[in-house]
């Protein structure tokens, strides 16, 4: 298969995989603007010349949208191969990509976040312990910081300390997101209006500079919901899966 880098030269005219619809999706419009941002930034989007989902999303570590000390490491926002693409390679193939990009960039290694069972959003662990990558950092209630140094004597990534803070977040509902996923553009304002037909506390806080979300009481800015100050999952939810947790609040 051939792989295309997205530029700011044919941004508007490639597809972005995770969303596939025409450019004036709001879900399209959201991811491709957040690119458009990082791209100077050192982002590389490398996918399939395909229409589905086949790519590979990574930064440096110092402009990740996650609360890490990852010092000259190479962050990967997202690995994502599905459908009919599994099962030829190109996961391994976009991986290599990575490792031979980020080894020319003279990086120490590569980050990705995953957890210690396979879930939705997270790399899976099974696969990047298989490609050589290992636990390094752990945050509650399942996340690990996976990562593979391409030097042994490297210094060790670690998750910043407000991963484990949570004592002051307000009561109801809190989610925090950013438009690095394109889901959560249709998403969140769907689960804001159901909270708000049930009368629940909901605030939704949208992480729009890259030190808001470094400095975030979650390790998955893209999208984490807290109740009460506790966790409660970090999947994109759906209006049925929302609809659940609300009636299982009593709501």
């Amino acid at each position: 298969m051939d792989f295309v880098k997205l530029t700011h030269d044919n941004i508007e005219q490639e597809h972005i995989c995770c969303a596939i619809s025409n450019n004036k999706d709001i879900q399209v419009i959201s991811k491709k603007n957040w690119l458009k941002e990082r791209l100077d930034e050192g982002l590389v989007f490398l996918k399939g010349n395909v229409r589905g989902k086949c790519f590979i999303e990574y930064l440096p570590a110092e402009y990740a949208w996650a609360p890490i000390e990852a010092k000259n490491y190479m962050y990967i926002d997202c690995l994502w191969v599905s459908g009919q693409f599994k099962g030829h390679g190109y996961s391994t193939q976009l991986l290599d990509q990575c490792i031979a990009d980020s080894k020319e960039k003279g990086k120490k290694g590569l980050v990705i976040l995953s957890s210690k069972k396979k879930k939705g959003f997270l790399s899976d662990p099974k696969y990047m312990t298989y490609k050589g990558f290992e636990t390094v950092d752990t945050a509650e209630p399942y996340f690990d910081l996976m990562y593979q140094p391409f030097d042994e004597n490297a210094e060790k990534p670690r998750f910043k300390n407000t991963v484990h803070e949570h004592g002051n977040l307000p009561k109801g509902f809190v989610l925090y997101y950013t438009s690095q996923c394109p889901f959560t553009a249709k998403y969140v304002p769907l689960l804001e209006n159901m909270a708000n037909a049930r009368n629940a506390v909901f605030q939704a806080i949208h992480l729009q500079t890259r030190e808001s979300a470094q400095n975030a009481p979650t390790p998955f800015t893209t999208f984490t919901l807290f109740y009460d100050g506790q966790f409660i999952t970090h999947e994109i939810l759906s209006e049925k899966k929302f609809e659940k947790i609300l009636a299982s609040k009593g709501l």
